[in-house]
């Protein structure tokens, strides 16, 4: 997939997982509204790190590709060609998941 989004600074572009939902018995399907955010996704753009005092880049912990935990209510949704999308701070990631 070729991304058209190039995050800023310490920012990343992260496509969530979303969490498989089985019930034994049946199926029961649950609104939108009532299912809890996902809170694992990947990596699908970096930006190029802040910028500290000194004026000198801090490099970004992680990288394209990394499978990751971020807070609940972390970042900004934005959809791109239907896809929902998180825009999040780099210390907004709790995890890489190895």
């Amino acid at each position: 997939m070729s991304l058209k989004l190039r995050p800023l600074a310490d920012r990343v572009v992260v496509e969530p997982k979303e969490k498989e939902e089985t019930f034994a018995g049946g199926q029961l399907v649950l609104p939108e509204t009532a299912k809890e955010k996902p809170q694992q996704g990947v990596i699908l753009a970096v930006g190029n790190g802040r910028l500290d005092e000194s004026g000198k880049r801090i490099t970004m912990d992680v990288k394209e590709g990394d499978l990751v935990l971020f807070a609940k209510y972390a970042g900004t949704e934005i959809k791109l060609d239907g896809k929902k999308l998180l825009i999040l701070k780099e210390s907004d990631i709790l995890a890489v998941v190895e």
